[in-house]
Formats: C-alpha cells, structure tokens, sequence
C-alpha cells in the first residue's frame, strides 16, 4: 500500500526575536555570525528509506520534518515536533514508499533562537506502487443507446483522484447475504422456440448464455408446474380427476425436458425453481361461492382438495427429478392475488399459510424432499402476505423464504421483510419487458436500478427474469395472458441464430452473472454519485456492478483491500468490475 504523508495546516516560517528592556527600548538583535544555521545534503535513498545529512553551526539542536513533496513550509511550531538532533549527523526516514520524492525541511536553533526554515527534496529508489490490484482487473460495459454492449473497457492505477470523480470504497470486513444466482424464466413458450432453431444454433445461444467460463455464466432458472401464460396450451400434469391419473404433459416432456438437458450439459450447476400457475380443475372452487370453478383463469384452491394437492406437488418435484431435473424450491402459487392471468389461482395469505402449514409442508417432510417452500411470489406493494406467514411459526418452520415480482410497489420495501425474520431468504422471481416500454436504454437502466441492485442491497440472494426467447409475435402465448411480452432474446420467422434480437434482460442479467458467482457474499460497500452492488467471490475475487443514470460521463475510483484502480463510467450506462 503507498505510503501516505499527513500534511498539517501550514503557516509561514516565523523567526524567533528575544529582547530586554525598557517600555522604549528596541530588542537586541544578534550578531549575524553568531545565528544558529543549518545545512541539508542527501546522504543516501534506498526503496523504503532516505538519510539526510544535516550540518549544524552556532546551534545546539537541530529539527527535520519530512513532508509529502508537494506540502508548504510548515510552522516553527510543528517543525519542534520533527526528529531532533542536537549535533551535526544523519538523519534516517523510515517505512516509505517506493519511488516517491518527499521534502526535508531543516531549522536550527541555539538559545532559543532559531534560523530559517530550508528544505531539500529527497526521493526513495525503485517503481512507484500504486497498489493496483495484483492479480489485475476485468471490466466491461453496456451503454443504454447501445454503442457499447459487453465491451471491455480500460482501468488504471490510481495514480491520483480526478475532480468530481465518484468514489467506490469496499470494506470486506462487513458481510451480508450470500448470493444464489441468475437467470430466464424456460416458458413453454421458449422451449418452444428454442426447439424450432437448427441444433447448432441453438448449442450457441445456450451455450453463450449458460456456459460458466465460455458464456454469461446464468445459473438459474424459473419452470412453470404445468402451464403458465406462455405455453401452447392450458394444462396440468393431472387434468382428469384423482391422482392416479397424474403424468407427465407431453408438452413439457416434448419440449421442456429437451431443452434442459441441454441447459444443465452446459452448465450442470444451474438451480431450477417452479410455481404453478393453476391447480387442476378439479380442484378448483368459485373465489366468491363455493361452487365448483371449471376454468383456467381464476378462482381457489377447494379446502377439500389441500392434500390431493400438496400431494401433485410432491408427485410433481419427485417425477421432475426422476428425469434428472433437481428441483430447488417451489412456491405454491405464482402471483396468488392475481386471478386474471390466462392460468390462475386465488390464493390469500390465510389460505396459503393454512395449505403449507397443514398440508405441503408435512407432505414435503414426510416424502423427505429437500425442495424449499418459498411463499408469495408476487409484487413488491403487499408485504403483509408474507409477514402473516411468518408471524405463524407453525406456518414459518416450513418456509425458507419469499419471492417477489417488481409490477408493483418498489424494491425498499424488502427491506422491511429481511426485518420480519432475517433468518429467511429473499428471491426475485419475476418481471418482463414488453411493448408497454419499448425502449432499450430505459429497461436496461431501470433493470439494473430497482431490480438487481435494488433487490440485492435489500437482501435478496437470486434474480430471475422472464421469458428466455420469443417469436416475433411475442409468443407463442395464450388469450388472457400476456401477449405484449419480449423475451431476453427474440426470434423472427427464421429461428436462425443470426437474425436473433438481444432484449434488454439479456445484458441486465449477465452484468451481474459474469462476475457474481454463486454463494459470493454482498460486501459493505459506499458510493458517491453511482448506484452499485459489491461482492466477494468464493475464489478471493472481489467484483461490483455499477449503474451510472447520469447524462454525463464519469470518472469512477474504486478502493478496496485487493488494490485501488480508476476508471471511466460512460454516460447511462451499466458497468461491471471484477479484480483480485
């Protein structure tokens, strides 16, 4: 680490006059011969120190102050506090840094009287460290009006702060959450699509989108338990009544099943998550009567059918993983207070803390599955849905923790859920782009803002997004369901790897998947003039994703215990940094 200097307040050199005498009378002034005097010569400099010869006449003590080369005559004041020397010898300055010049300032004095300041410039041997970080530092950018997507850009040493720079200081010592992941909703929708594709260009895609080293490195993603409004058709895995019916969808088996299997030979690290989006029908009553409820969109789970419905579950994750697929958590309802999707399901609160307490989750316990429960699963403006939850411990015992969706209320509000039980996760679940705001730049940017950082600084440990890939008709999707939607990449009529449009999500999701890994810990971090998450890896790197919304470029410095660097923040964009 460069050896820093402190400089005090500096004031001009003061000659020292001593008198007797009457009201009237002047001082007596010294003869000039006899005035104490002082001389500086370089003795020798070696990288972590410098010797001064000092030469001291008429004097019986002398005083040096080394100071930073650029630092102003300090006091006569402060010079007393410097290394004494009451004869002509060397003076030795210890524990500098390398390749640095400093001043040497010298004064003498006898009887109180006390020569003039002078000083000499000395410099230590060997190459300036500007503690840069050993094993060097990986950056890359993306701009909101495209000019720089994934695009390395330039760090430096810190060989000085520029004005106006905004300063990023890391202090590891202070540790949060640990992060899971990030990743693409795998709709029926994209399955679909990606199936359509020729195989080599779908191995690119995938390979650049999971791959841990050779891609973006996502490590997670969202499956819907039957269908969701991206699907080629209403289903679940037991649409005819009684349990004894259940079974794979040939939907799912055709297309889902193919496709990660090629996601997981890829990556095999990669964690799968799954809501339902509808009980069967059979299972289903009026919201308002209790009535039977044959349809897709609305309506609740009939009380009568809790257990035959924990019980699809279990038959669900264990027939998922009988296939290969390890499935790490589910929720019992996607969105459980939205009942207009093209598939839904009322749930409230009650009704879910009722289900999990007394059916899922004994259900799961006694099947002996480690897939966690994750409660809500829905937007940021109703946090008593999962604060009830907790509140029952009953309930609580069987929840790992909650998942959100940001079309509603804003990311500060998980703030108050970590509060309610801080031993409980927090997930990002969910959230699209669509037609509503067609706008790259402003997706990426909000994105990145409310989304990843927001999320993440407020203690959630996973962000998954949407749909993976759509056609250029922003499907295939359902009636009642979303038919407005991009995907992270779009597909036009051609399903050719070449002609594939790159969504915002895409780079939103990557900015954080290429340099945060998984059980990475969030880190202290503070900032000025910039939004950011910092990190420490499992391998000893550090890294950190940095929004700057501003208009203007900027100048970033980062600080942290692996070495300080700078470098420049293009305007409205997102920048992402990993160093060790």
């Amino acid at each position: 680490m460069m050896h820093q200097i402190l400089i005090s307040t500096l004031f001009a050199a003061m000659t020292l006059i001593v008198g007797c005498g009457g009201d009237n009378q002047e001082p007596v002034k010294p003869s000039i011969d006899n005035n104490p005097t002082i001389a500086l010569t370089v003795e020798s400099a070696t990288e972590l120190s410098v010797s001064v010869a000092v030469t001291l006449t008429n004097a019986d003590a002398g005083y040096c102050l080394l100071t930073d080369e650029s630092a102003a005559t300090p006091s006569l004041s402060k010079m007393l506090k410097g290394e004494k020397i009451t004869a002509s010898g060397v003076v030795t300055f210890d524990n500098l840094a390398a390749g640095y010049t400093y001043k040497v300032f010298g004064v003498a004095g006898k009887d109180g009287l006390y020569s003039d300041i002078i000083s000499i410039k000395v410099k230590t041997s060997g190459e300036i460290d500007y503690n840069y970080p050993d094993g060097g530092v990986t950056a890359f950018t993306t701009t909101a009006n495209k000019t720089m997507l994934f695009k390395d850009i330039e760090t430096t040493e810190l060989t000085e702060t520029p004005d106006k720079a905004a300063t990023l200081t890391i202090d590891a010592s202070v540790r949060y959450q640990t992060m899971e992941g990030f990743g693409p909703a795998i709709t029926g929708s994209a399955a679909y699509n990606l199936l359509k594709m020729k195989e080599a260009d779908r191995a690119k895609i995938l390979k650049e989108a999971f791959h841990p080293t050779e891609g973006l490195g996502y490590n997670y993603i969202r499956v819907s338990i039957g269908c969701s409004d991206f699907s080629l058709d209403e289903y679940t895995w037991c649409d005819t009544e009684g349990l004894e019916f259940f079974e794979v969808h040939s939907y799912d088996r055709d297309y889902l099943f193919p496709v990660l299997r090629e996601i997981l030979a890829i990556n095999p690290d990669v964690k799968i998550i799954a809501a339902p989006w509808t009980a069967p029908l059979w299972m289903k009553l009026d919201r308002y009567k209790n009535e039977p409820y044959n349809k897709w969109a609305g309506g609740r789970l009939n009380p009568d059918y809790y257990d035959e419905y924990a019980q699809y579950l279990v038959m669900w994750v264990e027939e998922m993983e009988l296939n290969g697929f390890k499935i790490e958590s589910i929720t019992p309802q996607n969105e459980p207070l939205h009942d207009g999707n093209s598939a839904s399901t009322y749930m409230s609160w009650e009704q879910q803390r009722n289900f999990i307490k007394d059916y899922l989750g004994p259900a799961f316990e006694e099947a002996g599955l480690d897939t966690k429960i994750w409660i809500y699963d829905h937007n940021f403006d109703v946090t008593d849905f999962v604060k009830n939850i907790y509140k029952d411990k009953e309930a609580s015992k069987y929840v790992e923790g909650s998942a959100w969706h940001a079309y509603g209320g804003s990311s500060s509000a998980l703030a108050q859920i970590h509060s309610a039980d801080p031993t409980k996760s927090i997930y990002f679940t969910e959230q699209s782009i669509g037609t509503w705001c067609p706008n790259f730049g402003d997706n990426l940017l909000w994105h990145i803002r409310e989304v990843c950082l927001g999320t993440i600084n407020n203690y959630c440990r996973a962000v998954v997004l949407w749909n993976f890939m759509l056609d250029g008709n922003r499907g295939p999707n359902r009636p009642g369901g979303c038919t407005t939607c991009y995907g992270f990449v779009d597909c036009d009529a051609s399903y050719a790897y070449n002609t594939l449009t790159y969504r915002s999500h895409w780079y939103a999701i990557g900015h954080m998947s290429r340099v945060v890994k998984r059980d990475a810990y969030r880190i202290k971090s503070s900032a000025s003039g910039v939004a950011v998450s910092a990190f420490e890896n499992p391998d000893g790197t550090y890294s950190a994703v940095v929004l700057n919304d501003a208009d203007e470029e900027k100048q970033l410095v980062v600080k942290s215990p692996a070495g300080d660097f700078k470098c420049k923040l293009a305007a409205r964009s997102v920048t992402s940094l990993i160093w060790k």
